[in-house]
């Protein structure tokens, strides 16, 4: 008896699998939200519009003036996507004033079609792929490491007297977003290359 009811539980499972598999064909759900302006496959994360769930990094960006200019390189880099992954990311979030510091014609320079790959290495220098919120930085400059970043380099995180640095810049001010964390810093972590 007891070899019936497993074989009848193990054939349920089976068929469970089966039926939630759907024959290993996914078909792409169009919600009525979905605009025409690029087939659904062409679409990435950065389109999904979803007013439930908490606010992802690019969201949050985009909801602060203080952010138009890093938002705007975002778009003109192409790199939404990978500033709404699941993540968890770390964002070092430069505000309007740090753009304000390059030097005169840089930014408009780096919005240029021709200088999208450039300007996306610059942006991604500014993300790390894990979750570093304030207390894991402070132990991160305690053993005296260096973040890995997206772009490939490394910044170092000091615990200063008046607060933690990254790359040389302080971090102002920090957020917890649903994929990880904004930290607000005032300059721009341009790559040493």
């Amino acid at each position: 008896m007891k070899k019936i009811n497993l074989t009848i539980s193990l054939l349920a499972i089976f068929a469970l699998f089966i039926v939630s598999c759907n024959g290993g064909e996914k078909k792409p759900e169009v919600s009525e939200t979905q605009t025409e302006a690029a087939p659904l496959e062409q679409q990435g994360q950065a389109s999904v519009i979803d007013t439930v769930s908490a606010a992802n990094a690019l969201q949050v960006a985009k909801s602060l003036d203080d952010f138009k200019t890093l938002v705007t390189a975002i778009e003109a880099a192409g790199v939404e996507d990978a500033v709404v992954n699941a993540g968890p990311l770390t964002i070092f979030a430069p505000v309007n004033a740090a753009f304000d510091k390059l030097p005169a014609g840089t930014v408009d320079d780096l919005l240029k079609p021709e200088n999208k790959s450039k300007l996306a290495f610059i942006l991604v220098n500014h993300v790390a792929p894990a979750n570093y919120g304030e207390k894991q930085l402070k132990k991160e400059a305690a053993k005296g490491r260096k973040l890995y970043m997206a772009s490939g380099k490394y910044l170092l995180v000091e615990d200063k007297e008046d607060g933690i640095y990254v790359g040389g810049t302080k971090i102002l001010k920090s957020v917890k977003v649903s994929n990880g964390w904004i930290h607000v810093i005032d300059n721009v972590l341009v790559p040493t290359e």
